[in-house]
């Protein structure tokens, strides 16, 4: 990943990944989910505030581009929703999902947030936009982790939430 070289497809790509952020917020807020889903509208904020830094200040185009990877996983969450939430009698392929699930939250998402992880505390000292993005990117971090941990206790310890809890509103926990 380089600080400042870009092309055009790049922050093309960028433009189109903010576009998706914005539209899924404005999906969220129109569809009246604010309040069970203020977790993510505060994951977008911060994508949208990080993808607005590229796209304008044309630098970290190539950290940006690796972001979008995060989104791959989204398609087994996705189909992880789908089967739970519609009581789906597909036991064999939640089953088959949830270790693809796994993996591709490995690969997908963990992966590329610790090699930028990794790459933004090396560059902090970039004026300005470099130190706006290593705190982005902790905040992000953070989130990442906690919905991975929720993901692992809802989908391998199913028996570890606690009793009355307010989990079963919450599609990544249920």
């Amino acid at each position: 990943v380089n600080v400042g070289t870009s092309s055009w497809p790049g922050g093309l790509l960028l433009c189109l990944l903010l576009g998706y952020f914005v539209h899924d917020s404005l999906d969220i807020i129109v569809c009246h989910q604010s309040r069970a889903s203020w977790e993510y509208l505060v994951h977008h904020a911060v994508a949208v505030s990080g993808l607005l830094s590229g796209v304008f200040l044309n630098r970290f185009v190539a950290a940006g581009l690796l972001s979008m990877f995060v989104e791959v996983s989204n398609i087994f969450l996705t189909m992880r929703m789908m089967v739970r939430l519609g009581n789906l009698p597909f036991q064999t392929f939640y089953t088959v999902n949830k270790y693809l699930n796994l993996v591709a939250y490995f690969l997908f998402r963990l992966a590329p947030q610790a090699y930028l992880t990794w790459f933004f505390v090396r560059h902090v000292e970039v004026r300005g936009q470099g130190a706006f993005l290593t705190v982005n990117l902790m905040l992000l971090n953070a989130m990442i982790l906690i919905y991975f941990s929720r993901l692992l206790r809802s989908d391998f310890c199913p028996g570890t939430q606690a009793p009355g809890s307010d989990s079963e509103k919450k599609f990544l926990i249920d």
